[in-house]
């Protein structure tokens, strides 16, 4: 069982304080009554943010409030380094023997969360998942936003048997909780710089070494879709990140797959004459307001391959 914390959030142009005052309301309950929760010893924690060099002034000035709330530290840092190399910071800079993972867009949907969490004991990495809003007025709101309707068709994120049946391939950076020794051990490749699969590769680096991912229903709320445009830069950048780890990434990636395979079947060459072609026509569709999770597949998989040029 647990009983001591360190909740890392990294950041980057995002005013984080509202989860931060969720996850501090929660641990300040469980460090006042740990005795609820039968542990040995008294529950201790911390909540460490660090902003990953963000240049949006007014986001760290926001943020600069998490500095007074008790046992919470705003980290201003000047300098970019990226998804993998700020969670590596950030476990350097932890004190206590177990990590929790949170990243900086999502918010506090149980008043169990962290006691959730804080009972679970057999498994170093734990990861509790995500899940979206599906009500009507949501739907309605965002039927348009292609983030949205991606989120919605991947089921898995939120149904942690369906997890559990893939765990490596099914693991993100943004609701876990592993020992500080583990990840110390087997950091996050700091060759990831840009957006993208620092998650699926420290996902792969885990099972390559016999280290086992427990998947939990203990999800946060994921509420805050980008625009079209900017999420297809963003997937853009995820694509070119992975065709620069293509070998290591083998066995992760179903746009690997698919290029395999229409590579064996001699239409390699075909589908890179056609992106140039099709790739207005396509974005135009996806950016608009009829975005279509098939055409956003054949999008991203056309994107990769020519990259290979």
């Amino acid at each position: 069982m647990i009983n001591t914390l360190s909740i890392l959030i990294p950041t980057y142009n995002n005013v984080c304080v509202e989860l931060v005052k969720s996850l501090q309301a929660q641990a300040s309950l469980l460090y006042s009554s740990s005795d609820s929760l039968s542990l040995s010893s008294h529950f201790e924690y911390e909540i460490l943010v660090a902003d990953d060099g963000s240049t949006d002034e007014r986001t760290i000035e926001g943020n600069r409030i998490i500095n007074t709330l008790p046992h919470c530290r705003y980290i201003e840092r000047k300098e970019n380094v990226g998804r993998a190399a700020i969670r590596n910071f950030l476990a350097r800079e932890a004190k206590y023997t177990w990590l929790l993972f949170i990243d900086s867009n999502m918010n506090v949907i149980s008043h169990q969360y962290l006691a959730n969490y804080l009972k679970e004991k057999e498994s170093d990495v734990v990861y509790g998942g995500y899940q979206i809003k599906r009500d009507a007025e949501t739907r309605e709101r965002l039927k348009y936003n292609l983030r949205y309707i991606f989120e919605s068709a991947g089921t898995q994120n939120g149904n942690h048997l369906q997890r559990q049946a893939n765990p490596y391939a099914d693991f993100h950076t943004s609701n876990f909780i592993v020992k500080r020794s583990i990840l110390l051990k087997h950091p996050f490749d700091e060759r990831f710089s840009h957006y993208g699969y620092e998650d699926v590769l420290w996902g792969k680096n885990l099972k390559d070494n016999h280290i086992p991912i427990l998947h939990v229903d203990n999800p946060l709320g994921y509420e805050h879709f980008i625009g079209n445009m900017s999420f297809l830069y963003k997937t853009e950048e995820s694509l070119r990140t992975l065709y620069q780890f293509r070998n290591e990434l083998q066995g992760y990636s179903k746009i690997i797959d698919y290029a395999h395979k229409l590579k064996r079947w001699h239409l390699y060459p075909p589908c890179q004459y056609l992106f140039p072609l099709l790739s207005l026509s396509i974005k135009a569709r996806l950016t608009g307001n009829k975005p279509s999770i098939f055409m956003f597949n054949i999008y991203k998989l056309l994107y990769y391959i020519h990259l290979d040029i």
